[in-house]
């Protein structure tokens, strides 16, 4: 098992990553807790909710909450009713919420935990590859028919606990998903992680121990520019790698086309040839596209409109007043935000587009 600490302004708090920790689920807690609610969805409670209620303590009032999956159930409705269930079950202010399941859980759980009576404690229990980006950091939120997690707030969990037993239910492409992220943290900030993930031949979720290993590094990446920016102003737009173009490839090409990993794979591939031809760096581009290829990420795109792209993309949170700005890499761990002029990224982006049809 590993453990990571993070330190944030509000509080401090562990992140354990470890195979079959859910079984002693309250020996991560940082306090005992009288009344619990639980938050899961349809396609996670079935395999490991019991085994997480039953690792409570026995005195501990156990209230369950079970939605339906996916994106549309961060809603402004899904989110009254949450609070209505959690008043129903008389949690006071000394209670918590634990927030079982992928990123849509974490976000949405957290996010009524940081409003109920003015927040009451909560605890991420990620079971996807992909949440172990999104359940640290402590950023929260529903979703707004304007956007997505536009109403939201930056609430720590007080605890993350992290068993990989729940990886090997995940199908193939959200496996792919969550490895686009922690090849992305490998390329902002730690070039042996980096080299270990290209060397490796295939993803293997059955691995633990390499899982354990992987989503600790990733971790430790994304922790340390948290922890040095933690309300977003500066150093955590890093993480945004390849999210600009893979935002806007997601949306235009319809959701549930590509995952939010392959899309985010897709533009990393966009910014590091970009990187490249501006810095001159060697960011093994080569190396990068084989191990996609390899791992079976799709990387032959629908036909999408150049315009219609930079257009989503002028709409980028690190974006102003129109002019895209990108994270980009001077060289593998040195991220940078850089203003990318209208023809720059038109001819980029459609000299990009050309070829990765006919991939």
């Amino acid at each position: 098992m590993e453990q990571i600490t993070v330190k944030a302004s509000q509080s401090s708090y562990k992140v354990s990553v470890g195979a079959g920790i859910r079984h002693k689920l309250a020996a991560f807690l940082p306090k005992v807790y009288s009344n619990i609610f639980i938050v899961s969805d349809t396609s996670i409670a079935p395999h490991y909710l019991d085994d997480y209620a039953a690792s409570l303590l026995p005195e501990a009032k156990v209230t369950k909450k079970i939605i339906e999956p996916g994106e549309a159930a961060k809603s402004k409705d899904m989110y009254f009713d949450i609070l209505d269930s959690m008043f129903e079950a008389q949690l006071d202010r000394k209670a918590l919420v634990l927030a079982l399941g992928g990123g849509v859980i974490g976000d949405l759980a957290g996010f009524v935990a940081s409003t109920y009576m003015r927040g009451i404690d909560f605890v991420q229990l990620p079971t996807t590859i992909l949440a172990h980006d999104s359940s640290v950091g402590g950023k929260v939120a529903i979703n707004h028919e304007t956007g997505k997690n536009l109403i939201g707030s930056f609430y720590p969990p007080v605890a993350v606990v992290y068993d990989v037993d729940t990886i090997t239910t995940l199908p193939e492409k959200e496996v792919r998903s969550g490895y686009a992220e922690l090849i992305k943290e490998a390329y902002i900030g730690d070039a042996a992680f980096l080299d270990a993930l290209l060397s490796r031949k295939q993803l293997d979720k059955e691995n633990q121990n390499q899982l354990i290993q992987d989503l600790s590094l990733g971790i430790k990446v994304k922790t340390k520019i948290v922890e040095a920016d933690e309300k977003e102003n500066d150093l955590r737009k890093f993480l945004n790698l390849g999210h600009t173009l893979g935002h806007a490839i997601e949306a235009e090409a319809g959701y549930g086309t590509f995952t939010h990993g392959e899309a985010v794979a897709i533009g990393m591939l966009f910014a590091l040839e970009l990187s490249e031809k501006r810095f001159g760096a060697d960011l093994q581009l080569g190396e990068f596209r084989s191990w996609l290829e390899r791992n079976q990420y799709p990387l032959q795109l629908p036909d999408l409109s150049a315009e219609r792209l930079i257009a989503r993309m002028q709409m980028d949170k690190k974006s102003e007043n129109k002019e895209v700005h990108m994270v980009l890499l001077q060289d593998i761990g040195s991220p940078v935000t850089e203003k990318v002029d209208h023809d720059t990224l038109l001819q980029a982006v459609v000299s990009f587009l050309e070829r990765m049809r006919s991939v």
